[in-house]
């Protein structure tokens, strides 16, 4: 995959901040060395020959009025920070890559103001005025596409990452190597590329995924997948609004939930008061915890956005009981003696409340097609109110998460709960159907028949090879006739925890019938129906 991005580059940063951090003249030609070696060279001094990487005494000799500058990494970042701020003028959210570099996801910025040579004009504009330093604004498909685009003040356009890649040198990943300590790495993977005879990102580029991983390891196939120009991951959006905190510690610990939740209301007055006092609201609410036995215990929930009368104390504080009542009475915090008959439920210690993705009042950003319908509010309001009622636990939504049968990719929790799901969807299930999923899951499966045009049963041997291939299924959908099947696909074979004794085998098939209707069907020794497909 791959992000349109926006890099902000400063050239030469790390000198530009010591020069002016050691109040150097500016026309003197000036260079940051590491103790060993030069890491970063200004215009002037390129001009008389100094190159990053030579020592010291070799620089000089070069230029002998060269000023040297120690480095300082804490130096870089401080004063980077105004160049941050002028450009979250601009844009809402950035990332900092390194102290010089800046990433945003190019396309909402750029679609708001008009275009991605727009968006750059304004950056580079905003950073002249407010600290007085060049910028330069590169957009692209991919991390490294658009850190070369930058320094070359150009614009790639949409899929044209890759061919704008494949000419440039293998030492081009070192403008990529973002994080502490890789760019070594990246030096010596682009020395054993080359003597291997791959000389441009395009070679690396062409070759199989699997040879690439097998051979190199993820540092090679990272290094393959910029020079495809996809990315890693997307970047991450920095909030200029820092969260608001409340917390208090419990003496005595409380393990009842009126003792913790009148706690919990006060400090729900003072984060309300915080809100209020810095004109803002949040867009997540997170309640934390701590036990007697040092465990840490986070919950997120959902804010309200836009009508629902505001973040007020007493909602603050509904979601605090809800979350207690589901922490201490559903017993889910329960200690663990030497002696079952000795358990007793854990006290907690600590509780803390934060509002996360604040936003200043009045900022927040409305639907695309409008606001919320009156519909939409009293839906809310609705849910709000049952929930305040019969709590937290009692209205309940579905979210989509990772597994590999169809019950398992969902996951019930308590509406306006923010909660990442235990399994998430993004990592790898072998065995997992392919899409789409049916759009009626049993609740039970029933059971079905399967048969080949002969009338024979189709099993599965222990290979999960049919015996043959379905031609009618009968199941109680159909009224107990023969439903002739027109096509269908698989088996899938799963199997889990092969290596404990109870291992569970089964496999999955799709069928489409004659009458429009399709079913998936699964194997566990007979044949069983999961779900149907519209």
């Amino acid at each position: 995959m791959s992000t349109r991005t926006t890099v902000v580059w400063v050239p030469d940063w790390p000198v530009v901040a010591a020069v002016r951090g050691d109040e150097v003249a500016p026309h003197l030609p000036a260079a940051v060395h590491d103790g060993r070696r030069l890491v970063a060279v200004s215009t002037l001094a390129r001009a008389q020959g100094v190159r990053r990487g030579m020592r010291r005494r070799q620089a000089q000799g070069c230029c002998p009025e060269l000023v040297l500058l120690a480095a300082d990494e804490g130096r870089d970042v401080r004063l980077f920070e105004p160049v941050a701020t002028a450009v979250e003028t601009v844009v809402a959210g950035i990332e900092v890559a390194r102290a010089g570099l800046l990433l945003l996801p190019a396309g909402g910025a750029s679609r708001y103001h008009g275009s991605e040579e727009a968006l750059a004009e304004r950056i580079v504009t905003a950073v002249a005025q407010r600290t007085g330093h060049e910028a330069h604004v590169g957009t692209a498909d991919g991390l490294l596409a658009a850190i070369l685009a930058a320094r070359e003040d150009a614009t790639v356009p949409p899929g044209a990452s890759r061919d704008y890649l494949a000419p440039r040198g293998m030492s081009e990943l070192a403008h990529a190597a973002v994080q502490d300590g890789l760019d070594a790495r990246v030096g010596e993977l682009v020395d054993l590329l080359g003597r291997l005879g791959l000389r441009v990102l395009g070679d690396l580029a062409g070759l199989p995924d699997g040879d690439v991983q097998a051979r190199f390891g993820r540092l090679g196939a990272w290094a393959q997948l910029l020079a495809r120009g996809h990315d890693a991951r997307p970047p991450a959006r920095r909030r200029p609004e820092t969260d608001l905190e409340v917390s208090c510690e419990l003496d005595p610990p409380a393990h009842r939930v009126d003792i913790a939740t009148f706690m919990g209301r006060r400090l729900a007055e003072e984060l309300h008061a915080l809100l209020m006092e810095h004109s803002v609201t949040c867009g997540r609410l997170q309640v934390a915890a701590r036990t007697d036995e040092g465990e840490d215990l986070v919950r997120v929930w959902r804010t309200d956005t836009g009508g629902l009368g505001g973040l007020t104390a007493a909602r603050i504080t509904d979601r605090i009981r809800w979350q207690l009542e589901g922490w201490l009475t559903a017993g889910a915090l329960t200690r663990a003696p030497e002696d079952p008959e000795d358990s007793h439920p854990v006290s907690l210690v600590r509780l803390a409340l934060t509002a996360q993705d604040v936003a200043p009042a009045g900022a927040e950003q409305g639907r695309l097609w409008g606001g919320a319908s009156g519909g939409d509010l009293r839906a809310h309001r609705a849910l709000d109110r049952v929930q305040g009622l019969i709590g937290g636990d009692g209205v309940l939504t579905a979210a989509l998460q990772g597994g590999r049968d169809v019950r398992d990719q969902v996951s019930v929790r308590p509406w306006g709960d923010q909660t990442a799901p235990p399994r998430p969807a993004d990592r790898p299930w072998p065995g997992r159907l392919p899409e789409p999923a049916p759009a009626t899951v049993l609740v039970e499966p029933e059971p079905v028949e399967v048969r080949t045009a002969a009338g024979e049963p189709v099993r599965l041997d222990d290979r999960f090879a049919m015996s043959g291939a379905p031609a009618t299924v009968r199941d109680a959908r159909g009224g107990g006739r023969g439903r002739a099947v027109v096509g269908w696909a698989g088996p899938w074979p799963l199997v889990e925890r092969w290596w404990a004794p109870g291992a569970r085998r089964r496999a999955h098939l799709q069928v489409s019938l004659a009458d429009g209707g399709a079913l998936l069907l699964s194997w566990q020794g007979s044949w069983m129906c999961e779900g149907a497909y519209d």
